[in-house]
């Protein structure tokens, strides 16, 4: 196995963020890529915010996106606990050890963490007041996405709050050193703090792990990083509108990381196999919920029919146009014809509801659209008086029959098809109406012609 060990360290605030979710995908990519450990580690510290339904949130979440953990909640491991609630006596052991190397000093309740270097006191235009600042060797950080980055800090700074709390710099940084991380892989908004992690490291004696800061995702339009109030921006939003948590998690791959072909469909094995930090991007990636869509649209039509079927029946039985006593072969035949079409599962009753129901609306548009250039109807009677003439109603058959009765009625016999569709969908689209026909059947459609007819007459 290999020696990589990589993170993910979420707060569980009551929603699992898209770009939260990139960053989780990008560390168990990486993970998958090299055969190295995917941690999952909880920083639940926060008492208000953090609690078990927020939790349950993020690990479904978690689950649904395919991205299994090696080590973290409910899978252990040998460096748990792997909620930072639990780990105080670790933190209080490691604090420990820069009091004893003189690395720390308390100031109004809260410890401070003291860097090396010359310090020299300056005056702060703002506070009106003399201040202490550090002349610190910079830190430098061999980023694989960012490449070389420079910092040097300039004033020592809090490790624990005056309440007994420790902060963020220094709980990461503690939990990735007991827990052997090798690799840090996170969003560009922390590259800020890695100089001050980078201190700490040091201070402790360790090496500091391999950084790479990947680009911010922005809102679809305008400036700005996107934020959980944004459309598309909540995982648990896209579950609960039935997309393919495999063509999210398609999308999610090109926020920020490219194959370098254009390739955009790829099977998750084979994103895993060209997945490596120099197809990282260093410009931001815009959130495009039309991409998504479309990717999600191209799942959904290489979808076996089988499993379609399955991930579809509860959806049209939730509607109302199936129960439990439904043909399965009228329901696999309406897919099969369909699953083209098909664009997103929560809007197929809309797509195909007709197909199971007598009772459907005739689209105005598309009603106005037909009768604008004269009245069609005799089209409808044409086909109607003399479909009993089709003995096998199979596309073939109908398509035959259209070419004879357009032949006999000087028409062309696609001026059959738009006023035909509408009468036995009320749609101008879906499927191509051959097969529809065939799907329908015989009686069926005759009967939705005579019906057709009784309400435009």
């Amino acid at each position: 196995m290999s020696s990589v060990r990589v993170r993910f360290a979420p707060s569980p605030t009551g929603f699992f963020h898209i770009g939260s979710a990139r960053t989780a995908l990008f560390n168990w990519l990486y993970a998958r890529h090299t055969g190295g450990v995917f941690v999952l580690r909880i920083e639940d510290t926060d008492k208000e915010r953090n609690t078990e339904e927020s939790l349950q949130i993020l690990l479904d979440g978690m689950k649904w996106l395919g991205l299994d953990w090696d080590e973290g909640p409910d899978v252990n491991g040998d460096y748990g606990p792997y909620f930072q609630s639990q780990r105080t006596s670790i933190y209080q052991e490691y604090l420990k050890k820069l009091q004893d190397a003189g690395r720390t000093y308390e100031r109004d309740g809260a410890i401070f963490f003291r860097l090396e270097g010359e310090r020299y006191s300056e005056f702060d235009d703002y506070k009106k007041c003399e201040i202490e600042k550090v002349r610190a060797a910079p830190q430098v950080i061999d980023d694989k996405v960012r490449g070389r980055v420079e910092r040097a800090e300039e004033k020592d700074f809090v490790i624990f709050r005056s309440n007994g709390e420790p902060v963020f710099h220094f709980v990461n940084v503690v939990d990735d050193i007991a827990m052997g991380i090798t690799h840090v892989i996170r969003g560009e908004d922390h590259l800020s703090n890695t100089s001050k992690h980078c201190e700490l490291f040091r201070a402790f004696g360790a090496e500091p792990p391999v950084f790479a800061h990947i680009p911010l995702i922005l809102k679809s339009s305008g400036p700005g990083k996107m934020s959980k109030r944004d459309e598309g921006a909540l995982i648990e939003d896209y579950e609960q509108n039935c997309y393919l948590p495999g063509a999210v998690r398609n999308y999610l791959c090109l926020l920020g990381w490219s194959p370098k072909d254009d390739q955009e469909i790829m099977a998750i094995d084979e994103i895993i196999d060209r997945f490596d930090f120099d197809g990282i991007n260093q410009g931001n990636a815009r959130f495009d919920e039309k991409k998504m869509a479309h990717i999600n649209a191209e799942y959904i039509r290489q979808l076996p029919l089988e499993t379609l079927a399955w991930m579809v029946s509860p959806i049209l039985v939730k509607s109302g146009l199936m129960d439990t006593s439904s043909d399965e072969d009228y329901f696999q035949d309406v897919l099969r014809v369909s699953q083209e079409k098909m664009t997103a599962l929560n809007t197929l009753p809309s797509l195909i509801g007709y197909f199971f129901t007598e009772d459907y609306p005739l689209d105005d548009k598309t009603r106005s659209r037909i009768f604008k250039k004269g009245d069609p109807v005799d089209r409808v009677i044409e086909f109607l008086s003399t479909m009993d003439g089709v003995d096998e109603f199979t596309s073939e058959s109908i398509d035959a029959f259209f070419e004879d009765l357009s032949a006999r009625n000087g028409f062309k016999k696609f001026e059959y098809f738009p006023v035909i569709r509408f009468a036995v969908s009320g749609t101008g689209g879906g499927p191509e109406l051959l097969p529809m026909l065939e799907v329908l059947g015989k009686d069926r459609v005759k009967s939705r012609l005579e019906c057709f007819i009784k309400k435009v007459s």
